[in-house]
């Protein structure tokens, strides 16, 4: 549903990654106290070339710490107004009535628009026209045309994108107690405990991601940190963007839901995690190798796209199954799940 976003924020931190880890080989090749090594590099001429143009390596670390925090913050940023424009895309097809819309909302959006207006001429609004602006408003208003949330609407912060900041941006956008969701996830969870060993929060995570970020900007870099803490750093970025990717998928298929459009066909009884396999049981509908299915559970913050890759029924590997009244069938998916997750299908 938001797979390329999502795929965009996991590419950009493997990028980083690589980046680190070729930088860190690259100073313990040139600044290590392997004599051998170290007779090899003066062997060779574009090696040796290399050497001379080097920085030293306390202004590089400087250097990589700030790029590294910089990017990941863009990055981060970049996710979640990319989320919340998508969000507010999809919003007309399943609230097709403006004044069905949450209160919250609509008096976003009317504010946003008037905000907007005043600051049209600036830079970052060029591409923004008086009409684009105003027909959606309009049009929702009016009640007689398809209405649009225009995305700028909502993203008029000037704060950085702290857990309140964010809490309120996507509430705005009618998704409230997202960082509820964000500390129960099961990846920020286990960045948590076995990564920091319970000694910080998430939101102190951030909370640091901003202030490296913000020192970077303004020149002032008072701690350096090491390749491994900037390893951890874009680690905790991907598990962030994961949850409230997570999160907002969970808020569409209750909005399907509400117009018949999505619906829960079963619980997950048992997980055998082996093989990736649910004892699932099932009512009305009919399931094929190949299909999607969504596996929810709101309390654990888990929403995930799953594909059939095998289904037995008594025993009976199936192509496809037809249930009529409720039984349990064994699903073979393509990712990790748990006992107690929900199943729904949207149509």
């Amino acid at each position: 549903m938001f797979d390329g976003i999502i795929e965009t924020v996991n590419l950009n931190i493997a990028t980083v990654r690589k980046t680190l880890q070729t930088n860190d080989k690259i100073r313990d090749i040139v600044f290590g106290k392997d004599s051998l090594i170290r007779q090899k590099l003066d062997d060779n001429e574009k090696l040796t070339e290399l050497i001379q143009v080097v920085p030293n390596e306390t202004e590089w670390q400087v250097y990589e710490h700030c790029a590294v925090v910089t990017r990941l913050y863009a990055i981060y940023e970049r996710f979640v107004e990319d989320l919340i424009t998508d969000w507010l895309g999809l919003i007309p097809n399943v609230v097709s009535h403006y004044s069905d819309l949450p209160d919250k909302i609509k008096n976003t959006h009317r504010e946003g628009v008037g905000r907007l207006l005043l600051d049209l001429n600036k830079s970052r609004f060029k591409n923004l026209s008086v009409e684009k602006v105003v027909r959606g408003l309009l049009y929702g208003v009016a009640g007689n045309e398809p209405y649009e949330l225009i995305p700028d609407a909502f993203l008029l912060h000037e704060q950085n994108l702290r857990k309140d900041t964010l809490d309120k941006l996507f509430a705005e956008a009618g998704i409230e107690n997202a960082w509820k969701w964000v500390i129960n996830h099961r990846d920020i969870k286990n960045f948590i405990e076995e990564i920091r060993g319970d000694q910080n929060t998430a939101e102190g995570e951030l909370n640091q991601l901003v202030a490296y970020r913000n020192e970077a900007a303004h020149g002032s870099v008072d701690q350096i940190l090491g390749t491994q803490e900037l390893l951890d750093m874009g680690d905790f970025v991907e598990n962030l963007c994961q949850a409230l990717v997570e999160l907002v998928t969970y808020q569409v298929i209750l909005k399907h839901a509400v117009i018949g459009q999505a619906r829960e066909i079963g619980t997950i009884r048992q997980w055998l995690d082996k093989n990736k396999v649910a004892r699932a049981k099932i009512s009305a509908v009919t399931l094929s190798v190949g299909e999607t299915i969504f596996l929810v559970k709101e309390t654990s913050s888990y929403c995930l796209l799953a594909t059939i890759e095998s289904i037995r029924d008594n025993e009976i590997a199936k192509e496809q199954v037809e249930i009529t009244t409720e039984k349990e069938v064994h699903l073979k998916f393509n990712v990790e799940a748990k006992k107690g997750l929900s199943l729904y299908v949207i149509s």
